[in-house]
């Protein structure tokens, strides 16, 4: 009998969780009754200890960390295979690393500094957890979810944002195939697409701006909240409320799309 048969309880993985959108996930998740599989680069280690000794203390759910990077295929297989052998299986997999680097388009060097290691992360990453996701789900059988990480800039490309947008509507491409590929072995694929959600990567990409252009710390995050419907940013749960519906039985019929949580930032 598998671990999860044992204790009834699914398994999800969720990359990237040592701070923002991942912790909060692993958060809600673990709220949702979820065993979880926690993934972030070695150099998060004591950040995700915390992360999971919290989860543990509060939600009495089990947490495995596994530390890698998700542009490299191995370790996101051994992310999953090792996820497999300590929880039993594996229904969700929550593909939420990634990295932001702004230039204009004719500034992006197409170094593994700028250009390969953006899309390494935000494309390949994703590709990766959903390719050895997919595998352990269908040799299970019973289905499961896989849910990346597009954007607003997914949907629309912005200004010093070429190569980011360009890799968020490749997750999004993704998404779309994917729900296809998968479909018929019960699999729903989806996206979450944030608008300006209150991070890490939101605060770099201010002060990025912030310093090209002369302004205060936060002109560009209040660019963002005035310019929404609902007047402000995205906080991290904002956006883990939608991850724990698309890894629900009630999202059971949505798959092959990303669903804007901007507050009213952009319209499909």
């Amino acid at each position: 009998m598998s671990s999860t048969e044992s204790t009834g309880k699914r398994v999800a993985i969720i990359t990237g969780a040592a701070e923002g959108i991942g912790k909060a996930t692993a958060v809600r998740l673990a709220n949702d009754g979820y065993d979880l599989g926690l993934f972030d680069l070695p150099r998060a280690q004591e950040r995700l200890e915390v992360v999971a000794d919290d989860i543990r203390k509060a939600h009495g759910v089990r947490v495995v960390n596994v530390y890698g990077d998700v542009s490299k295929e191995e370790d996101v297989k051994r992310l999953v295979d090792t996820v497999v052998e300590e929880l039993g299986s594996v229904y969700a997999m929550i593909a939420n690393a990634g990295i932001c680097i702004n230039r204009t388009l004719h500034e992006t060097t197409a170094t593994t500094e700028q250009a390969d290691k953006l899309l390494d992360i935000n494309v390949k990453g994703t590709f990766y957890s959903f390719k050895y996701a997919a595998l352990q789900m269908i040799k299970q059988g019973g289905g499961g979810r896989l849910v990346g990480a597009a954007s607003i800039a997914g949907k629309r490309g912005f200004p010093e944002h070429a190569l980011y947008s360009a890799s968020k509507f490749a997750v999004r491409g993704i998404v779309q195939s994917a729900a296809l590929d998968y479909g018929p072995y019960g699999i729903t694929v989806n996206a979450y697409a944030p608008g300006a959600c209150e991070t890490s990567l939101l605060r770099g990409v201010d002060e990025y701006f912030a310093g090209k252009n002369g302004q205060p710390q936060g002109t560009y995050m209040e660019m963002f909240s005035s310019n929404s419907a609902l007047k402000r940013l995205a906080q991290p749960e904002d956006i883990a409320n939608l991850v724990s519906f698309f890894v629900s039985d009630n999202a059971a019929y949505i798959t092959g799309q990303s669903y804007l949580v901007d507050g009213g930032s952009c319209f499909d």
